[in-house]
């Protein structure tokens, strides 16, 4: 004898019901996503708030190198009027609170170039492997702070950076035995 199957259906009413919770759902997930942008507002001034998006388009923003697990920051200005100097700024990503790692009044070469602007550079020999987000704002005369740029660094450790090598050495070997391996194995070769 065959078993008896059983179907589940779904009134009107259920799926009525199941179509407002996910649209409650929808809501709630863009309340939310407003909110931590309203907080990201209040943490942010200056240039960095006005135009970020732009900054990192044009790459005027801040840029960084790695170099011998030292963080090289370079960033630029196209003018500085009443500018004292600048600060640079870290934290570790996903966390908001930064330190003030350099100053332009400890530090001569983070002091304002003049009017004129000019191009700065910061190396961070403190950072240790992980996520780090810089930041790089600007002291005007009167001892306001504008932020101006940052940027998220990723420092690898020496294991990873050396199995980003492997991997890579690995893709670029498969390339060429998979190009080899087509030519020789193409009937018609190559016709």
């Amino acid at each position: 004898a065959a078993a008896p199957t059983a179907t589940v259906e779904k009134t009107d009413a259920e799926l009525d019901k199941m179509s407002v919770e996910e649209e409650v759902e929808t809501l709630v997930r863009k309340a939310e996503a407003r909110r931590k942008r309203q907080e990201q507002e209040k943490s942010v001034s200056g240039n960095l708030y006005l135009d970020s998006q732009a900054q990192e388009l044009s790459g005027t923003g801040l840029n960084y190198k790695i170099i011998d697990g030292e963080i090289e920051l370079e960033w630029a200005t196209k003018s500085e009027s009443g500018t004292k100097g600048f600060i640079v700024k870290r934290r570790p990503a996903k966390t908001e609170e930064f330190s003030v790692i350099a100053s332009y009044a400890d530090w001569g070469p983070l002091q304002s170039k003049g009017v004129d602007g000019g191009i700065y550079r910061y190396l961070d020999s403190t950072a240790s492997p992980g996520g780090w987000v810089y930041r790089i704002s600007e002291c005007d005369s009167a001892g306001v702070e504008s932020d101006l740029c940052q940027c998220l660094v990723e420092v690898q450790t020496e294991e990873e950076q050396r199995g980003a090598v492997i991997a890579a050495a690995g893709i670029v070997a498969f390339g060429i035995i998979a190009v080899v391996a087509g030519l020789t194995l193409d009937p018609l070769g190559g016709v």
